[in-house]
């Protein structure tokens, strides 16, 4: 007995010792890729600055893409205008949006941009368009990017990794882009975090997350399934205000006439992007027209890949799992059931990779894994101009992965279980 006790004691801190030296190694390769990332923003950052400083900061700098630095900020600072004006409705034409852009910039060959939003957008923009463009645009960022890293640790993040989180690859993007995925990062993982604790604060978090209207799709089969009835309720109360307020505001007409012109346009948009703009959309669809698919084979694959999410959600939440795989297999399988999501959305990845890390339970495969999904955002630009569909590869794996981590753990409690019973 003795001899084995010992024997036991051995294996045990060898086992320790071997996971303390894997953990050594991972922190070792986390923080160059964190070092990594940092490098880049500060690179894109100092590019701003570099070519506001060659204009003469200017009003409206451009880039060398002929967008305004901050690029599709420029739709949200119009937005934030529009708010004490009549509103976006005229906008839901692009050629009449188009019209008012220039006239705004004075920039007569202006890239072509789009007003795709949600009316209720404005009620949360308008601080924004009190401001010149650059100092806004600065604003915007800065506490876009305060609002989602305070969201990630409030929502479980240990915070000696809030660096990790900062410097994110799709934290980049949202800068150079100028986009709105820290906003709605914060607002998905703020409800995610408190469908248990606090459900009416949840649902208000989902309710404005309707700015983004297809960060919902899957919602409703988690919350069901979850029975999450007081969440339910507190988001639908939420978006009735909101929707409401927009119509009293601008007039009810403008519902209508966003139902009737921006959605047919979104749906033009998934095959005008063309090669310029598909390298940024994660979506199965797009990834399959990257590599020379036809139309309608890629609406085939992205069926598929759809059904594989929606099924794979429906099995997760039918009954209580481990919560930070099934949050991160819903996140997962949001980006694979649409057909046109974008790497500057990839912000909540943030919070989700940061999540398993500090679990301290992954292998090898699920560390490389988790830090090709973080890299996504980043590794789309390059490999997507090359036509190599990195997302249609990395998020499917993520999310296979992630249920086979999931099942595994059912069984693996149910096992116990039956032996604790069996004694």
């Amino acid at each position: 007995m003795n001899r084995s006790f010992t024997l036991q004691l051995y294996w045990s801190a060898m086992t320790t010792l071997g996971h303390q030296a894997r953990a050594s190694v991972s922190e070792k390769v986390y923080a160059v890729f964190t070092a990594a990332a940092a490098a880049i923003l500060v690179f894109i950052v100092a590019l701003d600055f570099k070519l506001a400083a060659d204009q003469s900061f200017s009003t409206f700098i451009l880039d060398p893409g002929g967008f305004p630095v901050g690029r599709d900020f420029l739709n949200t600072w119009m937005g934030g205008r529009s708010m004490f004006s009549s509103g976006p409705a005229d906008w839901f034409d692009s050629d009449v949006y188009m019209a008012a852009l220039v006239k705004v910039t004075g920039i007569s060959d202006l890239a072509p941009m789009y007003w795709s939003y949600p009316p209720h957008i404005v009620l949360l923009l308008w601080p924004f368009g009190l401001l010149g463009f650059l100092p806004s645009y600065i604003v915007w960022c800065a506490v876009g990017l305060a609002l989602y890293v305070w969201a990630a640790v409030a929502s479980g993040v240990d915070r000696k990794y809030w660096l990790f989180l900062a410097v994110a690859p799709a934290v980049t993007v949202n800068v150079f882009l100028g986009q709105n995925g820290f906003l709605t990062a914060a607002l998905l993982i703020g409800g995610l975090a408190n469908l248990d604790r606090r459900p009416v604060i949840a649902g208000i978090l989902f309710g404005i997350l309707t700015i983004k209207p297809q960060f919902g799709l899957l919602l409703p089969v988690l919350l069901v399934l979850g029975g999450y009835w007081r969440v339910i309720s507190s988001a639908v109360a939420t978006t009735a205000l909101l929707v409401a307020a927009t119509a009293i505001w601008f007039g009810p007409d403008i519902w209508i006439q966003y139902w009737q012109k921006v959605a047919p346009q979104q749906h033009d948009l998934l095959n005008v992007a063309g090669i310029k703009g598909w390298p940024i959309v994660a979506s199965a669809f797009v990834n399959a027209r990257l590599i020379g698919l036809s139309d309608n084979f890629a609406w085939v694959v992205q069926a598929v890949i759809s059904a594989c999410a929606f099924g794979a959600v429906v099995w997760t939440f039918w009954r209580k799992r481990d919560p930070v795989l099934s949050q991160a297999l819903f996140v997962t399988a949001t980006f694979l059931v649409l057909p046109w999501i974008t790497n500057y959305d990839m912000v909540v990845f943030g919070w989700i990779v940061a999540l398993l890390r500090q679990r301290g339970n992954e292998t090898f495969a699920d560390q490389c894994l988790s830090l090709a999904l973080w890299m996504l955002p980043i590794l789309m630009f390059p490999l997507g101009f090359a036509h190599i569909p990195s997302a249609l590869f990395i998020l499917p794996l993520f999310a296979a992965r992630l249920l086979w981590r999931l099942a595994h753990d059912t069984s693996e409690r149910a096992s116990t279980a039956q032996v604790l019973v069996a004694t």
